[in-house]
């Protein structure tokens, strides 16, 4: 966590709760095994578009895990890039109509990971969490409990995706504060 541990080191006295919380959710006890855990990180990184933040989640990921772990997390953030944008439409207009019409939009992916199929679903819950489709993450949810993932492993990978997206914003007030 050594890249991600300089990172929090930046932040300003305004965001400690942050600092705490990162080494918590990323360094502290876990129901999550390594791979869930930094490849949930790098989705939410990802999605939370900070680029510092990417690359430094990456590179203590890949210590902890592997690339293919990396590669899910970076496909799974670009497809919930899409998917939350276009079920959340579908959500919010309450139009029978747009439900009924088949989205034509490739997600091979999803189905066909390069490490397993229920890790990518956990990066995916996240990332739609961060990105607030409702729709989503319901849906992920329900595969991965179906699945055998435990309340308290999909409750770990909601909770690095807020700290992880909260760091992101962080690390965007300590950059601010530096201009000044």
């Amino acid at each position: 966590m050594q890249n991600t541990e300089l990172l929090r080191a930046r932040l300003p006295d305004e965001c400690k709760d942050v600092r705490l919380n990162v080494s918590a959710v990323l360094g502290g006890e876990s129901s999550l095994t390594p791979a869930q855990r930094w490849g949930t990180a790098v989705a939410c990184a990802i999605a939370s578009r900070n680029a510092e933040l990417v690359r430094a989640i990456e590179q203590d990921a890949l210590l902890q895990t592997g690339p293919k772990v990396i590669e899910d997390a970076r496909a799974a953030a670009a497809l919930m890039a899409m998917n939350n944008v276009y079920y959340r439409f579908r959500h919010m207009v309450h139009e029978p109509a747009y439900s009924a019409k088949r989205p034509g939009l490739r997600m091979n992916r999803l189905g066909q990971p390069s490490t397993n199929k229920l890790d990518f679903e956990l990066f995916s819950l996240a990332v739609s969490a961060i990105n607030a489709c409702e729709t989503c993450v319901q849906a992920h949810e329900k595969t991965l409990r179906a699945g055998g993932i435990s309340e308290d492993q999909v409750h770990d990978a909601v909770r690095i995706a807020a700290v992880v997206h909260s760091l992101a914003i962080s690390l965007e007030i300590a950059g601010s504060m530096s201009a000044n």
